[in-house]
């Protein structure tokens, strides 16, 4: 039987990354969508963040400035399309540029595993060229299993 072309095009368009972390899902969860949580932990491994505006919610926006380690600002603007606590974020997030070269529809879900979280980001681009162009110019998946490594590193100091 030959492949779906439409889900072999769709994977072509992804990034996924999963990890299954060492704390509740209501935890986890909170601390991926409170301001006073995510600034000491998002983005990779170097990275700061100075916060604009933090409105996590169906219809909100998260932008913010991630300050890397070479001094380079890469301003940042999610907009959430659903959030439905404690299970899944859902947005479209880029830089906030009208045309925006970079925009992609992200997802996080969070499922309970006994006491653990099991969470999965998944980044859907327009094209398979947008995708390769971010995870080879600005390294997402290596960023996003930095950005996963500082989550766990936190959620070790709250629980």
């Amino acid at each position: 039987m030959a492949p779906n072309t439409s889900t072999t095009e769709m994977a072509a368009r992804q990034v996924t990354i999963t990890r299954t972390l060492n704390a509740p899902r209501d935890l986890v969860f909170e601390v991926w969508t409170k301001p006073e949580h995510l600034i000491h932990w998002w983005g990779p491994a170097g990275f700061t963040n100075t916060f604009i505006e933090t409105d996590i919610r169906t219809g909100g926006n998260w932008r913010y400035v991630m300050h890397g380690p070479d001094g380079t600002d890469y301003p940042n603007l999610m907009s959430f399309t659903n959030v439905t606590p404690p299970e899944r974020i859902a947005y479209t997030h880029g830089t906030g540029e009208d045309p925006d070269p970079h925009a992609f529809e992200g997802a996080v879900t969070f499922e309970d595993e006994g006491g653990k979280t099991r969470i999965t980001m998944q980044s859907t681009f327009p094209t398979a060229e947008a995708r390769d162009f971010v995870v080879q110019n600005f390294h997402a998946i290596e960023a996003g299993n930095q950005t996963l490594d500082k989550l766990a590193a936190y959620l070790e100091t709250v629980r």
